[in-house]
């Protein structure tokens, strides 16, 4: 369980992290998503039937779109994250690109009920802010944790972020997984699992 303090401290970095990411422009983000895009497909390698979790943009979010294209058009298996239920981990359903895609709350879309469930290899985070140890803050409701630490093996943890997202400093809990890496439209940052830069 969280302090009330830390509890406090979070909200108000979330709406600080909101509004930065609300008052990057359009054009900004279109042309930051494909510069992301490019940057993944240089310089993160894949393993053939590597399974990639992504997600369906909402909002302002970095959208995934233009690195959905690519991995389709390449072979590699995609699934997009489904909520179940406020209390359960996300469910990853696999999805081929251009099959229909329905409403999942919160402005995101997911494949249907009946696509296969699956563990991926990779999962892109979508994030309000990330820090230089690899701290990742997102939404609150703590959906991708859970979703972590329910998966069977190990995961690359990569956030998908505008660099303008990242923060000095974020408090970082026992429950919250931390990023491996993080992609932007400046390029790509690794970190230790330790907490440091790599």
């Amino acid at each position: 369980m969280a302090d009330a303090d830390t509890d406090r401290t979070k909200a108000l970095l979330r709406e600080q992290a909101s509004a930065r990411r609300a008052a990057l422009g359009e054009d900004f983000r279109q042309e930051a998503s494909r510069r992301a895009a490019a940057h993944f497909a240089k310089d993160v390698t894949l393993e053939p039937g590597a399974i990639v979790a992504a997600y369906w943009p909402m909002r302002d979010e970095m959208d995934c779109r233009p690195l959905l294209l690519w991995l389709a058009e390449r072979g590699q298996p995609i699934c997009l994250p489904a909520v179940v239920t406020r209390e359960k981990p996300l469910a990853m359903r696999l999805w081929v690109h251009d099959a229909p895609l329905y409403p999942n709350g919160f402005g995101t879309l997911a494949p249907a009920d009946d696509a296969a469930l699956v563990e991926p290899d990779v999962v892109l985070l979508p994030l309000l802010a990330f820090d230089r140890t690899g701290t990742r803050l997102g939404y609150g409701a703590g959906y991708y944790d859970r979703t972590m630490a329910a998966l069977s093996k190990p995961v690359r943890r990569i956030g998908y972020a505008f660099a303008a997202q990242e923060m000095p400093v974020l408090p970082r809990e026992l429950h919250d997984v931390p990023l491996q890496a993080v992609v932007t439209e400046e390029g790509i940052r690794h970190f230790m699992d330790n907490g440091e830069a790599a």
